[in-house]
């Protein structure tokens, strides 16, 4: 018996040696290679699959998939030296700096990962159809990565465990802030991007929740959309102050989480698991969730075929969206000139409350999406989730990397 405590220790030791190393890779310099394309490609699939889910986060993914302390160093290596010379054009220097490779592959499966979940899987509107599916999915895959993570840091001495429980605190306090009204100033937008942007790298926590939370996930999408319209002027005068915060919350944030990785590992990855634990709340698959309209109006002619679609009764696909004429803008102007209020109407979640399903009132539920169907079928994914981690522990021999 103390033959086996003793090798797992070791393999344990050996693994936290291996993450420490990954978390500052030699001379700072990218160590990735073209044969690791095709796995990273995949890896940076999951977690954009993981950002199109609001509550799910793609740091999560990262610390799941064994890529969290590379993506850190990652961002990390875009600093001011490779900002002098891509301004001077010494792209040779600039490609040395920045770890493109690996931000390259990651980048390109989290690319196709959005256009995947977006246009060929709508993934929001499942989210909306079928919760328990996957939201059952992401719980089981949260879950399994938690005791593998756990595992792999040999975390069951009382410090680690300490650091777990004041992170899964602040995880669990953070997923279940109420949205509350903020001010629409330059400066508030600021900080809401940069917080925005440091919760998508913070496993358990999403960047899209936080807007949620800061009552700017619309206002921010809102005048995305006004982008090549003739209030673009006035959507960059948010889009800007937003996109500064975010720039100025990652190189600050990536920095601090690479010096804590590096100089308390166990005690910052506890707490990063205990984020984890806290999400669980949200992601939980029966849910009596709660949400409400966002409505946003554009000004089109009354020629548009968008408009004419409307009036003859159409509907976008997505049960979360649709569309209502306002009226005429111009009513004195000639017909053929003449611009009309539409109307676009999401459903957006702004809180949820986790329950258990009554197995006998399950086809009188309305929280259920299919009565008896959601209950199996969302423990069924719980179950597939949990098995894909310990899929991919066991393949990867319960390493970190």
């Amino acid at each position: 018996m103390s033959g086996k405590f003793e090798a797992t220790s070791n393999m344990n030791q050996h693994n936290n040696e291996e993450v420490q190393q990954a978390a500052e890779p030699a001379n700072g310099k990218d160590q990735t290679k073209v044969s690791e394309g095709p796995w990273l490609i995949i890896r940076g699939f999951f977690m954009g699959s993981a950002d199109v889910v609001p509550g799910v986060s793609g740091g999560t993914m990262a610390l799941i998939l064994g890529v969290y302390s590379r993506l850190i160093q990652a961002i990390k290596s875009i600093n001011a030296r490779a900002i002098r010379y891509a301004i001077k054009f010494r792209l040779r220097d600039l490609f040395k700096e920045v770890h493109w490779l690996f931000l390259l592959f990651l980048g390109m499966g989290m690319a196709m990962a959005v256009v995947f979940f977006t246009r060929v899987v709508p993934l929001h509107e499942l989210m909306y159809t079928h919760p328990e599916r996957i939201y059952g999915l992401f719980f089981g895959l949260i879950t399994g990565s938690v005791f593998l993570l756990a595992y792999s840091l040999n975390a069951w001495r009382w410090k680690p465990i300490v650091a777990m429980i004041g992170g899964t605190a602040i995880g669990l306090r953070v997923v279940t802030l109420v949205p509350t009204d903020t001010p629409e100033t330059a400066l508030f937008v600021f900080a809401s991007g940069a917080l925005a942007i440091t919760a998508m790298v913070l496993p358990g926590i999403s960047g899209s929740f936080i807007l949620l939370i800061l009552q700017k996930y619309d206002y921010i999408l809102g005048n995305i959309s006004l982008l090549g319209t003739p209030e673009t002027l006035a959507a960059m005068t948010v889009l800007i102050p937003f996109g500064l915060g975010m720039v100025t919350g990652i190189v600050l944030f990536t920095r601090l989480l690479s010096w804590m990785l590096k100089h308390y590992y166990t005690a910052t990855l506890s707490v990063l698991i205990g984020f984890m634990i806290g999400s669980l709340y949200v992601i939980w698959p029966f849910q009596d969730r709660e949400f409400a309209e966002s409505v946003r109006t554009q000004t089109l002619p009354v020629t548009d075929r968008q408009v004419e679609q409307i009036r003859a009764g159409e509907q976008p696909d997505d049960p979360l969206k649709s569309y209502e004429l306002g009226e005429i803008v111009n009513p004195e102007d000639p017909a053929e000139e003449q611009k009309i209020e539409v109307k676009t109407i999401s459903l957006k979640m702004i809180g949820s409350d986790p329950f258990w399903p009554a197995w006998e009132q399950a086809q009188e539920d309305d929280r259920l999406s299919n009565g008896y169907n959601s209950i199996i079928t969302g423990l069924l994914f719980m179950l597939g989730g949990f098995m894909l981690v310990g899929l991919l522990g066991y393949l990867s021999n319960w390493k970190i990397v």
